[in-house]
């Protein structure tokens, strides 16, 4: 099996390196990055071991190869773009999201009728121009036909990832997923960032009165988006969140923190954002989940400049 990474990042590079192990795998990354994988390898560490991996990993797909599958495992914002740029590549071949935010199978279905639906429930975080560590493993990813089903594509995949040691799972509601991960993000990413803390920080009365409501708000733009999310109220998904999910990560800090460090853009426009968005064309209020993206945005403007006089 022949399988494509299109923006292998801190997400795609170490699931190359497990895939490689039993399929033909081309990661596309950064030059400055497949020059250093080429040449060294993959050092890997953390959650799914400890060694360094060595795979195909270019700037640019070679050409007249052909794949069974694509994976996008790019940041949301780049989407649309890869998507244009190998454009006849993705045309009637299997192409799965493996990202964060809302808004991505759709894009992705604008040039192919073949998407698949995924979510991660990984941390990494890069070390290096070559090193990755896996921070924690929250789960397994899940796989389906996007927006809805379950058939032998889907399927196919799933085994290929099982063989390769990664924990995954299938799916035939695959909206649900996406909605339940983004509203694990959108209530952990953005606030650890604005506040500069690691996520066991967040359980703090004032900053979890804040989460309450962006959960809140997600259910019920859910609710009237129609997709039904694994947990059947907002107290389900908080008591996992505040028992099981943060206790686990309540070391792991932010990846849009450092994005606003670095003076990278974030993602907000596909977690919080994206919650507003969808809550304004069904008519749903979002206030606390439109803070939070200002905040952002805010953060990500005057990251870096002096205080005005």
């Amino acid at each position: 099996m022949k399988i494509l990474i299109l923006g292998a990042g801190a997400v795609g590079l170490p699931l190359a390196a497990k895939l490689s192990r039993v399929a033909e795998v081309v990661a596309v990354t950064r030059e400055r990055y497949a020059n250093a994988i080429s040449s060294q390898g993959l050092s890997m560490s953390g959650a799914w071991g400890t060694g360094t991996v060595r795979f195909t990993c270019v700037s640019e797909v070679p050409q007249d190869m052909d794949f069974d599958y694509i994976l996008i495992t790019s940041k949301s914002y780049d989407t649309d773009g890869l998507c244009r740029q190998y454009a006849g590549l993705i045309r009637d071949h299997e192409v799965v999201s493996l990202q964060n935010g809302i808004g991505n199978e759709e894009t992705i279905a604008r040039y192919t009728d073949r998407v698949i639906g995924g979510v991660v429930m990984t941390g990494f975080i890069r070390l290096g121009d070559h090193e990755i560590r896996v921070t924690a493993n929250a789960g397994s990813t899940k796989l389906g036909r996007f927006p809805a089903g379950l058939d032998a594509g889907v399927k196919g995949l799933a085994e290929v990832m099982a063989r390769a040691g990664i924990p995954v799972e299938t799916t035939d509601c695959i909206r649900g997923h996406l909605w339940s991960k983004n509203m694990i993000n959108c209530s952990l990413n953005p606030l650890s960032a604005i506040m500069e803390v690691p996520y066991g920080n967040l359980r703090e009365p004032c900053s979890w009165q804040i989460i309450e409501q962006i959960v809140c708000e997600i259910y019920a733009v859910t609710q009237a988006e129609g997709v039904n999310l694994p947990w059947g109220d907002p107290d389900g998904f908080l008591g996992y969140l505040h028992g099981a999910l943060i206790p686990l990560m309540a070391g792991h800090s932010s990846s849009m923190l450092q994005d606003i460090v670095h003076g990278h853009k974030t993602e907000i426009d596909f977690l919080n954002g994206a919650v507003v968005t969808t809550g304004a064309r069904l008519g749903v209020a979002t206030p606390y989940n439109a803070c939070i993206a200002n905040l952002i945005r805010f953060k990500e403007a005057t990251a870096g400049k002096t205080p005005a006089a």
